[in-house]
């Protein structure tokens, strides 16, 4: 006897997919548990958990041909970091790996969304949402990520206090200067943080103040920007999308035509897609 799959009227009965054998409760957690680890571990625990047997491959292309729901931004936007991040891409054997940038992008510390080689739809994005009269954008160091910023509407240039920090201490040196330019930058004193290195030359000084003197314009009071509950770190954006056993699983290499369905997949876990999914959707 063959296989029995339900017609599109007995599937608008049950609120399931027509000509499916997949019960949507076990799509559900297909998704939700590959989109946070490999395939072959979600494929164990859905055994474990289900009884089910669902190989990774079958995972796999599960993930390659679903339409991912990008989740939706609650609040009019106020706040925005950007970073990058990088993904491994398959290779022939004997053939060194290859890594390519990806731009990792945080809505109000609610929404992720992830782009490779796409920056253009990250910007239109962002600006088809309902953006607050100043949206604070932050960043690091990388013209790459300024580039993409300085074409978000509404936007206020912040560089992340946490990038500016992890610079500042590859200078070296006195720990009792460099207690000093910190206080000094928290409250957003360039020119004073700088002239703390005029009595030393060294080649990190250099480095720093180049540094520094190129950001000045984003170098806010971070002391009154957090008093006032403004964002001034981004938050880890990228690792937040790369963390875990997905994006960046030890070992993994991905072809580049599936990376941006990878990384939508990925985001829609981030963005509790599948927590609050209907059974019928």
């Amino acid at each position: 006897m063959g296989e029995l799959k339900l017609t599109s009227q007995q599937a608008q009965y049950f609120e399931v997919k027509a000509y499916s054998q997949w019960s949507p409760y076990l799509e559900k957690c297909c998704l939700e548990l590959s989109g946070n680890s490999s395939y072959e571990q979600s494929a164990r625990q859905i055994k474990l958990l289900t009884g089910m047997k669902v190989s990774r491959g079958t995972q796999q292309r599960l993930v390659q041909r679903y339409e991912f729901s990008s989740g939706q931004v609650s609040h009019p936007v106020q706040a925005l970091s950007l970073d990058g991040g990088k993904v491994r891409l398959r290779t022939e054997l004997g053939e060194p790996c290859q890594w390519r940038d990806y731009k990792a992008v945080n809505l109000n510390g609610e929404w992720v969304g992830a782009y490779f080689r796409d920056n253009e739809r990250l910007v239109d994005k962002v600006n088809q949402q309902t953006l607050e009269v100043s949206v604070f954008t932050l960043g690091d160091g990388h013209d790459g990520i300024w580039n993409i910023l300085k074409k978000i509407s509404n936007r206020v240039e912040i560089l992340d206090w946490y990038h500016l920090m992890e610079n500042l201490e590859k200078v070296g040196g006195s720990q009792q200067r460099l207690d000093r330019v910190k206080e000094l930058l928290w409250k957003g004193q360039v020119k004073e943080a700088n002239r703390k290195f005029e009595d030393w030359e060294h080649e990190r000084v250099d480095r720093f103040k180049g540094y520094v003197e190129k950001h000045q314009h984003r170098i806010v009071n971070y002391e009154y920007y957090q008093a006032e509950e403004i964002p001034i770190g981004s938050g880890q954006v990228e690792s937040t999308v790369g963390r875990g056993a997905r994006v960046k699983l030890s070992g993994a290499q991905w072809k580049e035509e599936n990376v941006p369905q990878v990384l939508r997949h990925r985001c829609a876990c981030l963005n509790g897609v599948f927590t609050t999914l209907r059974l019928d959707e």
